[in-house]
C-alpha cells in the first residue's frame, strides 16, 4: 500500500462514554455509547454506509440537474447470536427527485445505474462490508 492510500482517524475518549474522532485533516466528531444523547458507533457506522453512496449517486446525478428532494435511509437489524455482535439486514433506501425539464429528465435516467454503480463498485464503505474484510486489532503503548 502507498501513502496515498492509507485512511486513519484517532478516537480519544473525551469523557464516560463519549469519544471524539479527529481525522487528518483535524475535523472532528463526537459520539458515544448512547446514553448521553448523540450517535453511537453502530448509528455511526449506517452513516457511513449512506453518506458514501450519497455522494456517489450525487456526484453523478448533480451534474444533469439539483434534486428536489435527496434523502436516503440506512436500517438493519443489530443482533446478538454465536457469532458475537453484528448487524444484518442491511439496506440503504433512497428517495431521490428532481425538477421538471431536460436536465432533470437526464438524472432522472441515470439514478438507477449511479444507485447501482455505487452499491456494485464505488462505495468503498458497503464494498468493504460485503468483501467481509478482517478487521487486526492490537495493543501498543501504554496498558
Amino acid at each position: 500500500m502507498t501513502d496515498d492510500s492509507l485512511r486513519s482517524v484517532t478516537v480519544e475518549r473525551t469523557g464516560p462514554g463519549l469519544f471524539t474522532a479527529t481525522n487528518s485533516r483535524g475535523d472532528t466528531v463526537t459520539f458515544g455509547t448512547g446514553s448521553a444523547g448523540g450517535f453511537t458507533p453502530v448509528e455511526l457506522f449506517l452513516a457511513a454506509i449512506g453518506g458514501c453512496s450519497a455522494a456517489d449517486v450525487d456526484v453523478a446525478t448533480t451534474r444533469h440537474a439539483e434534486p428536489s428532494v435527496f434523502s436516503l435511509t440506512v436500517e438493519g437489524d443489530k443482533v446478538a447470536d454465536e457469532g458475537g455482535n453484528r448487524m444484518t439486514g442491511l439496506e440503504v433506501a433512497f428517495t431521490v427527485g428532481f425538477p421538471e425539464g431536460e436536465g432533470g429528465d437526464r438524472a432522472r435516467a441515470i439514478l438507477p445505474r449511479a444507485v447501482k454503480t455505487s452499491h456494485d463498485r464505488l462505495c468503498t464503505v458497503s464494498r468493504t462490508v460485503e468483501a467481509g474484510t478482517p478487521v487486526v486489532t492490537k495493543l501498543v503503548g501504554e496498558d
